[in-house]
């Protein structure tokens, strides 16, 4: 049975696993990894564990907001990632969105991306959000799907700096 955690240390080596089936370098939505995140070593993975976990109380790079983290974990191993952003910017409102997700490779096809979307809407009415914002490429119709199943509505598709996305909003 799937749970959404903190991200915890514990589960290095099942989280390299899943970067791996993913590729190094590769961009992996809601997971909060950036390109100069040292992940391999266990200290390097603690280190970047712990930053997660103060993003909860304030932006901690120039562009980012204050964001939840929750993995997507059965038993100890690691099936992907959800973040809630707590407010927009400029590049959120245009691209990114309140909620992004990630599902590793292998575990795709199981409805986790909706299941731990629905889990984590109940955060964002913590917040006070009245509503958030969810993007997806226009070619990914998995997830424009697991939108549409979680009461996203349709508000337009447009260019971004990502590339061409889907824009839904979801009351809460």
């Amino acid at each position: 049975m799937p749970e959404l955690i903190a991200p915890t240390a514990r589960l290095h080596a099942s989280w390299i696993a899943s970067r791996d089936e993913w590729g190094r370098g590769v961009h992996q939505d809601g997971a909060g990894l950036r390109a100069a995140d040292e992940v391999d070593t266990p200290d390097g993975f603690a280190r970047w564990v712990a930053g997660l976990h103060e993003a909860e109380g304030a932006a901690l790079f120039e562009g980012w907001v204050p964001c939840t983290f929750r993995w997507i974990v059965e038993g100890e191993r690691y099936l992907g990632a959800i973040a809630l952003r707590h407010e927009l910017n400029d590049f959120l409102l245009d691209a990114g969105g309140h909620i992004g997700y990630g599902i590793r490779p292998s575990a795709r096809g199981r409805g986790l991306a909706g299941w731990a979307l629905a889990g984590i809407l109940p955060e964002a009415r913590k917040l006070g959000l009245a509503r958030v914002l969810l993007t997806c490429k226009v070619d990914n119709p998995a997830s424009a799907r697991t939108i549409e199943h979680s009461g996203g509505v349709l508000e337009d598709v447009r260019e971004t700096e990502l590339g061409t996305l889907r824009r839904y909003w979801i009351t809460l």
